[in-house]
């Protein structure tokens, strides 16, 4: 188990030690043991192998053997134990935004509540507002969390569901009955997050392909099981919808269930005004004796209504036909232009890979270059760099260009804090030293609108900034946006020659794929920053593509589409 791993494991177990309510002296132990590990700089596996880990200020005896322990096995049977120990229903309690482990204790020896069910219910009754050091206030919020902690259950992440779908894409197309399937629904269409999956298989024999796709080992529960429909709910909450249908069938079916709602309203519409019918199941001409040529494939569904084809992540009802019928739908961006990525974070402050160990996997990648940005001071939960740590990086990043020990050349960045009041957190001639910066927020996120709005651009105005950085704080599926007026923040970055950040990690996708096609048409650079933490997690610019096309960009329209010399180029004219 890596350092990183480690520190989490650390943590976890003072949150349990809180919720059990063990000495608090025993809890700051594993709390400053987790910060003393985060903030070394000495490589935790040369200190273990040299027997100097409990020569570390910080770090005593017990914890000494627990973390050899991790790092040895990645086990630890006292943490199993301790987790097991306490109730499921409080380990939940943790996932509501604003209760730590000690106002979860406070919560359940006050009121006895042990499930987010009977927290509500105190929340609902008053109790929770009458304990001191609550109030109405508190109560409102954790309603407010537990209402979106259920909203955010009914749907999935893109890149989780597409874990579970693609298996299952591949178990169907090696069914010897199956004819062709495919993935339909919002998955399809690189919707951010997924409601359920949607299969469509074409068959002349569907009982074969019914019986596979429910006697799959994941299966949790079959929920229907017909002739040409079954419906399967997996472990993790996740449905999935098998429809098959008849090999002159398929192209509708799947266009059908692909969707959006509003683009098969659209197409429809256009359909009958040609004088046909168009539903899941077929064309049908209204005038007797008119013959449907074959439709083999959606492409050929759209070129009979006179129409170009249009990616499945366009079909929103958002112009799409107008384009495809004039010509002009774009030249989407691809997984392919992408020659190096931005916004990523090392062992220097929270990240779990070191220079060496990122750029290796972007050259694995086969990228030309790679932006490493870690966080500064202020982020200091995150282990984020002073003035004099940023210096450093630099040379590091510097020599290990020089050495020739990759082809991949790695520019030096910042991941530099935005202050409550717009200034950033770093020095202006820290900041001058490198290749680029990345200004994000990462505090004070109840500001109003007009000041997250003005302290945001005040960021932006400032000569030192290269890109903004998750630009709405959202979490998807567990924190909403902050409140800010993103129109007038496009404006100031289109103003400042700033670029806009498509942040990939699959949790963010921000900034959100409904406002690029006009920003970019209006001259807003988009770079699609990973903001990887490991080197899997320079993976997730694949999610940060998907956003990208459904943006309508093109690769002209995104900085990282462009070889090193041309980035080089480009930082360069913007200093």
């Amino acid at each position: 188990m890596n350092k990183a791993d480690i520190v989490d494991v650390l943590e976890d177990i003072a949150v349990l030690l809180e919720l059990k309510g063990e000495n608090p002296f025993k809890i700051r132990a594993y709390s400053t043991g987790a910060r003393v590990l985060e903030t070394m700089e000495a490589d935790l596996g040369e200190l273990i192998e040299a027997g100097q880990l409990s020569a570390v200020r910080g770090i005593g005896a017990a914890l000494v053997e627990k973390i050899e322990t991790l790092h040895a096995t990645g086990q630890l049977a006292y943490y199993t134990e301790l987790r097991g120990s306490v109730a499921p229903g409080l380990i939940e309690m943790l996932e509501i935004p604003g209760l730590g482990g000690k106002k979860v204790k406070q919560l359940h020896d006050a009121l006895a509540v042990e499930s987010i069910d009977a927290l509500q219910g105190a929340c609902e009754s008053g109790e929770v507002a009458a304990l001191k050091g609550f109030g109405k206030k508190s109560a409102e919020k954790i309603l407010t969390g537990i209402a979106n902690r259920a909203a955010y259950a009914k749907r999935h992440h893109w890149w989780t569901a597409r874990e579970v779908a693609l298996p299952i894409l591949e178990g169907l197309r090696a069914v010897p009955q199956t004819e062709r399937a495919e993935v339909a629904g919002s998955l399809r269409r690189l919707r951010e997050t997924v409601g359920d999956l949607d299969f469509i298989v074409a068959a002349a024999d569907p009982q074969p392909v019914m019986d596979w796709f429910v006697t799959q080992p994941a299966v949790a529960e079959v929920t229907a099981h017909g002739a040409t429909k079954s419906s399967v709910r997996f472990e993790g909450g996740l449905q999935a919808d098998l429809r098959v249908v008849p090999a002159e069938q398929f192209a509708f079916a799947l266009h059908h269930f692909t969707g959006s709602k509003d683009h098969n309203v659209a197409l429809r519409q256009r359909a009958l005004a040609r004088g046909y019918s168009l539903s899941e199941w077929g064309l049908s001409p209204k005038v007797d004796g008119v013959v449907v040529p074959p439709i083999a494939s959606e492409k050929d569904l759209f070129e009979f209504l006179g129409l170009a084809e249009i990616a499945p992540e366009l079909r929103e009802g958002l112009g799409e036909l107008d384009a495809a019928a004039a010509g002009k739908l774009p030249t989407l961006l691809t997984s392919a232009d992408i020659r190096g990525v931005f916004h990523n974070h090392t062992t220097a402050s929270d990240g779990r890979g070191t220079i060496e160990e990122m750029a290796a996997a972007a050259e694995a990648l086969g990228w030309d270059y790679l932006g490493l940005a870690d966080h500064s001071k202020a982020s200091y939960q995150a282990n984020g760099l002073d003035d004099a740590r940023v210096l450093r990086m630099i040379e590091r990043i510097r020599a290990f260009n020089e050495s020739g020990a990759s082809a991949v050349h790695v520019f030096s960045g910042i991941e530099c804090d935005i202050l409550p009041d717009g200034s950033l957190d770093l020095e202006e001639s820290t900041l001058d030293a490198l290749d680029y910066t990345v200004m994000s927020v990462h505090s004070s996120f109840s500001q109003s609108e007009e000041e997250m709005t003005a302290r945001v651009i005040r960021a932006i105005e400032h000569p030192a900034t290269t890109m903004l950085g998750h630009p709405t704080g959202r979490i998807l599926l567990r924190r909403e946006p902050y409140k800010i007026d993103l129109q007038k923040v496009i404006d100031a970055a289109i103003a400042n020659r700033v670029i806009i950040e498509i942040n990939a990690n699959p949790r963010r996708l921000d900034m959100d794929w409904r406002l690029w096609r006009r920003a970019a048409e209006r001259g807003l650079m988009c770079s699609i920053n990973p903001d990887a933490h490991s080197t899997e997690g320079l993976s997730y610019f694949d999610a940060g593509v998907n956003i990208a096309r459904k943006g309508w960009l093109e690769k002209e329209q995104v900085l990282n589409s462009r070889d090193c010399a041309g980035v080089l180029r480009w930082f360069s004219e913007r200093k």
